[in-house]
């Protein structure tokens, strides 16, 4: 009995040490699963965020060239309607002096003109509104001379338009030349 006993307790102190054994390899192998597991997430979440940054710039990207794609068809003109505004100029200079003379030639000129005009203004050109009295502001006009001013009130003003300035949607295309008064 007492062998018995010695086997039993040497079954009882094998199967603790296989126990032991198989309890440390499990947690070797979860350890490793867990690694595995962390470096897993770690390359996912760094691959979430890769693609959430390429996403956002694809999207700036699309925002960048649909705004330029617009601006360009806005000015895409402006090489063109720069290149008739000194045909308008000519007319607004010819109008007056036909004026004087055969009225139906006035007319049909006049006729021309608008018609013109209101093509260019379809185009999207518009007129910069300059009036005598104005305030100069560098950034909307060009100032070309000054002459001494009629009266006090007009010191630093605008005194006479010499040629009339245009924009394009927001943008001038050429400035309104101005006289001050000093």
């Amino acid at each position: 009995m007492a062998r018995n006993k010695k086997t039993t307790d040497e079954e009882t102190i094998q199967d603790s040490a296989e126990n032991a054994a198989e309890n440390t390899e499990n947690q070797q192998e979860e350890a490793i699963e867990k690694s595995e597991l962390e470096i897993a997430q770690e390359a996912l979440a760094a691959e979430k965020d890769r693609y959430m940054r390429l996403f956002a710039e694809f999207e700036n990207y699309k925002r960048r060239t649909a705004k330029e794609r617009l601006d360009l068809f806005v000015t895409a003109s402006e090489d063109v309607l720069s290149a008739l505004l000194p045909v308008v100029d000519d007319f607004e200079r010819a109008l007056p002096e036909l004026e004087k003379g055969d009225k139906k030639l006035f007319e049909g000129v006049d006729l021309i003109y608008k018609k013109m005009l209101n093509t260019l203004e379809k185009k999207g050109l518009e007129k910069i509104t300059v009036k005598a009295g104005d305030s100069f502001d560098a950034d909307l006009h060009e100032a070309i001379t000054q002459i001494p001013a009629p009266n006090e009130d007009l010191k630093g003003k605008i005194i006479d338009t010499v040629e009339q300035g245009y924009k394009l949607g927001e943008k001038i295309i050429r400035y309104p030349k101005v006289v001050l008064g000093k």
